[in-house]
């Protein structure tokens, strides 16, 4: 019965108390105005203010990039953008999967330099020398980090051995030419063999 009396009195007592406590809630990180701050610092008191507002933090779209491709060869699987070498491209790409055939430079069969000298006839009206050697002798030397497609490359497999090998450049590091084994076929400047044996660059003036 004691027991009973004492429980009664608290829960009373407590009931009493909570009238003279006020719960406070938790204040709040964000201050209740920054959606406002998030659009101006400033009071709008128009509509013209608003507007003047909204066009201020209109989110700026990002210019969008130029087109870098300009054509795109899908039997050499490459992407080209300069519009000067469209000619030379679709030009050889007629010619992927041309036998080779020593001292001959038609689409029936043709070695490396009668490939090229046959491309630079048909696309720039230029005749050069008929082996890979008297092309090399012909051309302006560059560097290697400065080919552009329609570049020469030469190749030798020793210091005192003559150029026996020429391709004509297309990007990427990669060529194409008339391989013994393959015929007119797109090689890497990076495959082992042909970074063995890669000599010079050149233009054709």
């Amino acid at each position: 019965m004691t027991k009973t009396i004492v429980l009664t009195a608290l829960a009373v007592i407590s009931v009493v108390l909570s009238f003279f406590y006020e719960v406070i809630p938790a204040k709040s990180a964000t201050p209740a105005n920054t959606a406002a701050y998030a659009i101006t610092p400033y009071a709008i008191n128009s509509g013209e203010d608003m507007v003047r507002a909204l066009e201020l933090y209109e989110p700026v779209e990002e210019e969008s990039e130029p087109e870098v491709e300009a054509y795109y060869s899908k039997k050499l699987n490459m992407r080209f953008a300069n519009p000067d070498a469209r000619e030379l491209v679709e030009t050889v790409a007629k010619w992927i999967g041309t036998p080779y055939s020593y001292g001959r430079s038609s689409k029936k069969g043709t070695d490396c330099s009668g490939f090229v000298s046959a491309i630079y006839r048909d696309v720039y009206g230029v005749d050069l020398r008929r082996s890979s050697h008297s092309m090399f002798q012909e051309v302006q030397r560059i560097k290697k980090d400065s080919l552009q497609t329609g570049d020469l490359v030469f190749f030798r497999r020793s210091p005192k051995q003559p150029v026996f090998h020429v391709g004509i450049y297309l990007k990427n590091n990669k060529f194409i030419h008339s391989a013994t084994s393959g015929g007119v076929m797109v090689s890497s400047l990076k495959e082992p063999y042909y970074r063995n044996y890669y000599y010079a660059a050149g233009r054709v003036n």
